[in-house]
């Protein structure tokens, strides 16, 4: 007979076990993304039994009676291991329970990071780049996971490119509105997803994303046309940014994968189409995509960090927006080392909307409209507050929140609204005038007015504090005052450029603050290029139809730049690995303005790293770098060690017999050989700490190179040896970075160091934060 104590032991087993299925039942399945680590093979070939394994071990946590759910949404076997299925919360707890498996996370939503750029960063301009490497990069295939695309646009012609690379093994899908036609030498494959959305109870809903590759909402056509698109003369946005419009290698080919709809993108479809893009051969991965900053997963319960881990893993390089969530501190996103994590910039080109006063006056004021105001008549002027609906508070007013302005007072004029409380979009303060029947909008905001709003045909247009003080000077000194807002028109050569963009997400990074974050910086505010052509209502010029190009600004458009320049150095140096690759683009950035003086921020102030990265992007330069900083799967996988992540995830992260150092703690992530240095805690009573790299010389076989140091005031940074000689037979050496805060002011310090050898200037950055 069983003892009490085994009695009992049974009855409250039993009671958990009911306690727990009556949970369960009650809970809503929701889709989780299940992470089993590296594949087991390099090929899929075991695809279809880790399938049915899916299924068995799926079978182990759902009840028989809802067999239903028993199936996979997406199945993961080519580059690494797992699964998306429906789970409730209870069964994903026990899931993430079992041997062999590395993370069960919830399917999150992502965001999208939503011509002339080129020329200003001197890429294809070049006569001698022409001559010398503009048939070279043929064979590079770049896949943009985004929207989709409009394979009709002349941007994705194949005029001039040779047949289709024999590495290729992708497909072009057919669809209701996208035909195996659609593909041609340019756009050599397309695929789209079907994502999973559950419906109340336990009822689930598939849902395609329009059924075919075809982009709908413009966001991944325009992404791909930079990063690659052919070369497009006299391309404009109805005569604004007319030029020719292309990508940074007009020759690379592109793979498009629709992962996103217009309300997001799943993280478990951006996670199978990365597997699709590794196996179908392409050489980078641009995802103009990111989580939100204050949601940010750990690396290992992240689809992008995870998917990219292992797209590096086998030699794909994957180039992310940074996030639009600046100008404030640690909103970086897309932060994992093995990410190229890029920032946005402006360029030499800005688009001007002048406010024109009753009194004569004129300020130069920032947007994209198409009104039909002229110099010959103006209207009333009317600040926000002096509007404001009854009941709504004057703050509200001023700041033009929907219901707070009066229609009757604002009707037929030209309304100012001030945004001293930013908690809403320009484009619903615009909707807000819009629909209170005013004649047009001046917007008063110093930071973003370098980012110019597309108000369409109504007349709009943003100034700084300083134009806005003087026009509402203005309006209290004269008895009726009136404006008019005339259309928009292209201004050349602006300067200074680049700035690094308001809304640029900045570093430090949230997870770790010993990897510089973001990377680097490049072109992302106010890009033309191709779009889907469609225009919502009241937004089409009189007499237009829709435009193939628009103008468009975000992180978004600052990543397929990085892509576009990636392409050009892979194209040169075909056999260089994907940190070569980065290193060459971040240690030749400028920091450096078209003034000549050190790049600014929106503010007005000097950008720091954690706001540009090392620099604007210098795509010739990365060329001949001189020296890389190479980065190994091996320095990842200390990485996560360092970071805290468990020996048996890595075991099945790495599918290797990878040991951690028996010394690992974060401040060790500093070590890893990342072409530029960042510490998160220098203790200014703990001493000197040292820091060691590793570079490999793929310039001048004999070389000497020699370190300059460029220091804030007050922290001692010693480099040895100072001069490193290579010769026949000496291809990497290595050299150890000492820093001292002692005196250093406490916060973030900022500097770097760079080699030359007097053909090559090799600059790493160095962030410190003394405490």
């Amino acid at each position: 007979m069983a003892s009490p104590i085994l009695l009992l032991l049974l009855l409250s087993l039993l009671s958990c076990l009911l306690l727990s299925s009556s949970s369960s039942s009650k809970q809503i399945p929701k889709h989780y993304i299940v992470y089993m680590g590296s594949a087991l093979d390099g090929d899929g070939r075991n695809a279809l039994l880790s399938e049915s394994d899916h299924i068995k071990l799926l079978s182990t946590v759902i009840p028989s009676e809802e067999k239903q759910r028993i199936s996979l949404i997406h199945h993961y076997s080519h580059a690494f291991r797992g699964f998306s299925a429906m789970l409730t919360e209870d069964e994903a707890s026990l899931l993430s329970q079992y041997d062999g498996i590395v993370s069960v996370f919830p399917d999150s939503v992502l965001q999208l990071h939503t011509t002339r750029s080129w020329d200003f960063l001197e890429v294809t301009s070049s006569s001698k780049f022409s001559q010398n490497h503009q048939q070279v990069s043929s064979d590079v295939i770049v896949g943009i996971i985004d929207t989709g695309i409009w394979p009709e646009s002349p941007s994705f012609s194949d005029d001039g490119i040779g047949q289709v690379p024999r590495k290729w093994k992708g497909i072009c899908m057919e669809g209701s509105d996208f035909k195996k036609s659609n593909c041609n030498r340019k756009l050599i494959g397309a695929r789209y997803y079907v994502q999973q959305r559950s419906h109340s109870g336990n009822g689930t809903v598939s849902r395609a994303l329009s059924g075919s590759p075809r982009d709908s909402i413009g966001h991944g056509t325009h992404t791909a046309s930079t990063a690659a698109g052919s070369p497009v003369m006299n391309a404009s946005y109805y005569g604004l940014g007319q030029g020719t419009a292309r990508g940074g290698s007009p020759s690379t080919r592109i793979a498009a994968y629709k992962a996103c709809a217009e309300d997001g993108c799943s993280g478990a479809t951006i996670l199978k189409a990365i597997e699709d893009a590794i196996k179908d051969g392409v050489d980078i991965i641009s995802i103009s995509i990111g989580m939100n900053a204050l949601f940010q997963s750990d690396f290992l319960s992240d689809p992008i960090a995870i998917g990219a881990f292992h797209a590096e893993e086998m030699g794909v390089m994957v180039v992310c927006s940074a996030g639009n969530d600046g100008p404030s501190p640690s909103t970086v996103v897309n932060a994992a080392p093995w990410i190229f994590t890029v920032a946005a910039s402006t360029i030499d080109r800005a688009f001007q909307s002048t406010v024109l006063l009753g009194n004569g006056r004129t300020f130069r004021g920032f947007a994209i409209n198409f009104s039909n105001l002229t110099r010959s008549e103006t209207y009333p002027l009317v600040f926000g507050k002096d509007a404001a609906a009854k009941f709504s508070p004057v703050s509200e007013a001023r700041n033009c929140y929907p219901g707070s302005l009066d229609p009757k007072k604002v009707s037929g004029k030209i309304v100012v609204c001030i945004d001293t409380e930013p908690m809403l979009s320009r484009r619903i303060k615009k909707l807000v005038v819009e629909d209170a029947k005013a004649k047009g909008m001046i917007f008063i905001n110093e930071e973003s007015k370098g980012t110019p709003f597309d108000s369409g045909v109504f007349p709009f247009t943003e100034v700084g504090i300083v134009e806005g003080y003087k026009i509402l000077k203005y309006m209290t000194s004269d008895k009726n005052p009136t404006a008019t807002i005339l259309p928009t028109v292209g201004i050349p050569n602006f300067r200074p450029a680049p700035v690094v963009a308001y809304f640029s997400s900045r570093g430090p990074g949230g997870l770790t603050e010993n990897i510089l974050k973001p990377d680097i910086m490049a072109p992302g505010v106010a890009i033309l290029a191709a779009v889907t052509p469609k225009a919502e209502p009241g937004t089409l010029p009189i007499g237009k139809e829709p435009s193939g190009y628009a103008i468009r600004s975000g992180t978004s458009m600052a990543c397929p730049h990085v892509t576009g320049a990636a392409a050009v150095v892979k194209s040169v140096h075909p056999g260089w690995s994907t940190s070569m690759i980065k290193s060459a683009l971040m240690t030749t950035a400028t920091v450096y303005d078209n003034l000549r003086k050190p790049t600014e921020n929106s503010s007005g102030q000097s950008a720091t790293p954690h706001e540009m990265g090392v620099g604007e992007i210098s795509p010739l330069k990365a060329l001949n770098p001189g020296l890389v900083f190479k980065i190994t799967t091996q320095d990842y996988l200390k990485f996560l060690c360092y970071y805290g992540s468990s020996e048996k995830n890595i075991h099945s992260l790495s599918k290797t017999n990878f040991k951690c150092p028996r010394k690992s703690s974060e401040n060790l992530i500093s070590t890893i050989n990342y072409p530029s240095i960042s510490i998160g805690k220098l203790d200014r009573h703990g001493g000197i700490q040292t820091i060691g790299r590793t570079v490999t010389n793929v310039g001048t076989p004999n070389a000497t190179y020699i370190a300059a140091v460029s220091a804030p005031s007050g922290l001692v940074v010693k480099v040895l040896p100072q001069k490193i000689a290579f010769g026949e037979g000496l291809k990497e050496a290595s050299f150890k970075v000492s820093l001292y805060g002692k005196e250093a002011p406490g916060g973030y310090n900022f500097g770097s160091i760079t080699w030359s050898d007097g053909l090559h200037s090799v600059r790493m950055v160095i962030a410190v934060n003394v405490e």
